[in-house]
Formats: C-alpha cells, structure tokens, sequence
C-alpha cells in the first residue's frame, strides 16, 4: 500500500511517518488487506474541541470505487492519528460485516457492473462576484466561479450498497444509478443525522 504523509503547518517527522504506516498496516491488514492508498494529513484547527490542538484526515482507497475517510482530534499529532485510525477500522469493520465473504477486495470482483463517468464541478462563491482569480472560470449558472473540474464515476448500486458507501466515504451526499430500475439516485446526509434518498422516476 503506498502512504502518503503531509502536514499543513505541522511538522510530520520520521517517528511520526512510521507511526501512522505501521498503524495503517495493522489496520488494513486486519480488516481490509488489499488497500491500495492512503493519504495522511495532519492540520491545526482552532475550532476543534478543547484540549485538541492537532487534527488528522485519513483518506483511503482500500479497493476498486470503494473510498474511505476518517478525522481525529488529539492534543499531538500521534494522538489525532490514533484517533482517525480507530474511526477508519470501524468503518473497515462495518463494511466487512456488510458484504459477503467474496467482496473483500471489488478489485478482484468480475462482475461489477461499469460505471458511468460523469463530470464533477467545484464552484466557490465570493463575496464580490468582480473578485475572480485568473485560474477560475465563470460558472454558466452565475452561482460563483469554476474553481476545479474533474471526472467522477456514477456507479449502479443498490439503495444499501449507497447509503454503505456513503458512510464509509464521510460524504455529505452520493449520486448513483438505482441497479433495480436504472434511474438515478441520489442519497444525503440530513442534518437530523439520517439518510435522505431521492428517487428519480425513469423516463
């Protein structure tokens, strides 16, 4: 598995590099052993909880289209990364949990159905709609400005499998294709903390 370690503002030594590969290490190789990438970054957040002066974001590809993502807060960054890494084996628990034994790796699966690409858009709105940068582009909706642009993938899932990945991934919202009609679906996080789904009708 390839580990990519950077801070923002925080000083990401050796000791600390080999603390979060061996913790990834046991993690994945624990619950998920065929994980492909991890990007690790450490950041101070002053709005994290008293006593907690370094976060961590742990973003990991542990298969085919199967993303996952984890925070901590601790009062240094080994504490964070402890943290984020007991989130991500629960999420890796669960997902063990909700799939059958052949699914542990989507990246040996030969019948996943293709996914769909699509294009996702980035917009940042600003405060005085004449202030752009020379990088962004003006969105055709006059919304804010096209700040990034990229392909994604819109995948045929089941209602669970989306609401699963959802979860897995710490996504506020997921756009994918109903595997049982065709239609797209979308799937969201409430502010309630449950699941919205948007049922699309088909034609």
């Amino acid at each position: 598995m390839h580990i990519t370690v950077a801070g923002k503002q925080v000083e990401t030594g050796e000791a600390l590099r080999v603390h979060v590969q061996d913790g990834l290490a046991t993690i994945t190789g624990k619950y998920f052993d065929h994980a492909l990438e991890a990007n690790v970054t450490f950041h101070h957040d002053q709005k994290a909880r008293p006593g907690a002066h370094f976060c961590c974001d742990i973003n990991l590809k542990a298969g085919r289209n199967v993303f996952m993502r984890a925070e901590g807060e601790g009062v240094d960054a080994h504490r964070a990364f402890d943290v984020a890494a007991e989130h991500l084996g629960k999420r890796l628990r669960r997902y063990r949990r909700r799939v059958n034994d052949h699914a542990r790796s989507l990246a040996a699966q030969r019948d996943v159905a293709p996914a769909e690409e699509a294009r996702q858009v980035v917009l940042q709105q600003h405060e005085d709609p004449e202030v752009e940068t020379e990088a962004a582009a003006p969105a055709a909706n006059g919304h804010g400005v096209v700040v990034a642009e990229q392909t994604t993938e819109i995948l045929r899932l089941t209602v669970s499998e989306a609401v699963m990945r959802l979860d897995l991934e710490h996504r506020a919202v997921m756009m994918f294709r109903n595997s049982g009609n065709g239609a797209l679906n979308v799937v969201y996080r409430r502010e309630d903390g449950h699941v919205g789904w948007i049922d699309a009708p088909v034609g």
